[in-house]
């Protein structure tokens, strides 16, 4: 589940993780209000403005500004609460901004003296490790710095049976090049930010970027969190923050009913059961000539209801022009998930694209002559492959 910038901080700052004093608002007149409070509490008078979407990229795309008076708050927090924020992360669409964060400005003594770096803390699938990977080179352009510059990527692999180690936090601050007071709050700062990363089962933890101030403090001036969806059970108040209208309604209303679904941009519905199987399904109708319009697992108890709920998903993309449904009968039965497919196609009423159904398994068969004798407008396969030309001919 990803989080908004202002909720990880939340986290962050929970940990002890130093961030700069702000607020959410939904509009400019609480903008200013806050912009204010902020002031009286820091003494600083230059606030950041930015829009909090589910993207990084903002500041490209407008949606990070400075304001040096509270009439610029007012002014920035009107233009962008209500854009259509479009970044590299969100698409030709963009998304539409709701709501801002209104924050304390780090840089009060002038970019020129000030230093960012990149942190971030992950899992290393390669590894099966933690790990904290950094840059002292941080700020909007890390991605070409990765690709330009690959000797100042920096990594910290974690031994599970030791944990983040006391060497591991001063070889990043060395690595940063700090020295002094900047030195140790580093130390202190990395220490905190791991906390907060197994603390809150999260499985990324992006600063970027990590700002040494010219007081030599230092602050998490932006944040990007993931947390384990499979934890949220341990974590009551983190699972609050979810924000639905920032994600894909199909993808929301497939959830509802236990489906693991995901909205690709094809022509060719998917519905298998199991996620090697759908990855397999996809590859094959990619070879054969179409494209995937989603991923679509509806798990091992594919029963009627919840395979009705999978073609509704379906059919709401008008981009549809064919569905393939690829069922192995393990745990459940061919036949079981035919009459499912019947009776959803029966329910749902006039179904104008063609459904191709590969049924293998258990009582395969059976299922298959079902399909077969229901007079519908579905055409059963028992090859992959087969389905696959199928759907090629009839999309």
């Amino acid at each position: 589940m990803n989080l908004h910038e202002y909720q990880g901080k939340h986290i962050l700052k929970s940990f002890n993780v130093p961030v700069p004093e702000g607020r959410v608002v939904y509009n400019a007149e609480a903008a200013v209000e806050v912009a204010s409070e902020i002031e009286n509490k820091t003494g600083f008078s230059k606030w950041a403005v930015k829009a909090q979407i589910h993207a990084g990229g903002r500041g490209k795309g407008g949606g990070v500004k400075i304001a040096e008076s509270l009439e610029d708050v007012y002014t920035h927090a009107s233009n962008i609460i209500g854009m259509q924020l479009i970044t590299p992360q969100t698409g030709k669409k963009g998304k539409q901004v709701n709501k801002l964060y209104i924050e304390q400005n780090v840089y009060y003594d002038g970019p020129s003296d000030i230093l960012e770096y990149y942190m971030s803390v992950l899992l290393n699938r390669q590894t099966g490790r933690q790990m904290i990977l950094y840059s002292p080179r941080g700020g909007m352009d890390i991605e070409s710095v990765a690709e330009e510059t690959p000797d100042q990527i920096f990594k910290e692999e974690i031994d599970p049976k030791i944990g983040l180690a006391d060497f591991q936090c001063r070889n990043i601050a060395f690595n940063f090049g700090l020295k002094g007071d900047a030195f140790k709050n580093m130390i202190r700062f990395v220490k905190s930010l791991y906390d907060a990363f197994l603390g809150s089962d999260a499985s990324l933890f992006e600063i970027n970027p990590v700002i040494k101030t010219s007081d030599d403090k230092i602050f998490a001036a932006d944040c990007k969190v993931t947390v384990d969806n499979n934890a949220l059970f341990r974590h009551k108040d983190i699972a609050e923050m979810r924000d639905l209208s920032e994600e894909d309604p199909m993808e929301v209303e497939a959830g509802r009913y236990g489906l693991n679904f995901i909205k690709l941009d094809g022509n060719v519905g998917c519905m298998v059961n199991g996620a090697g199987l759908a990855m397999a399904t996809m590859d094959i109708i990619k070879q054969s000539g179409g494209e995937p319009a989603n991923f679509l697992d509806v798990g091992g108890s594919a029963d009627a209801k919840r395979v009705e709920e999978a073609f509704r998903i379906i059919l709401d993309d008008s981009n549809v022009k064919a569905i393939l449904i690829n069922i192995f009968g393990g745990i459940v039965r061919c036949d079981r998930v035919a009459n499912g497919i019947v009776d959803a196609y029966k329910n749902i009423g006039e179904i104008n694209v063609p459904i191709i159904v590969r049924l293998q398994g258990t009582n395969a068969e059976l299922g298959k002559d079902i399909i077969e004798n229901s007079g519908l407008k579905v055409y059963a396969a028992t090859k992959l492959q087969d389905a696959a030309n199928l759907v090629r001919e009839m999309k």
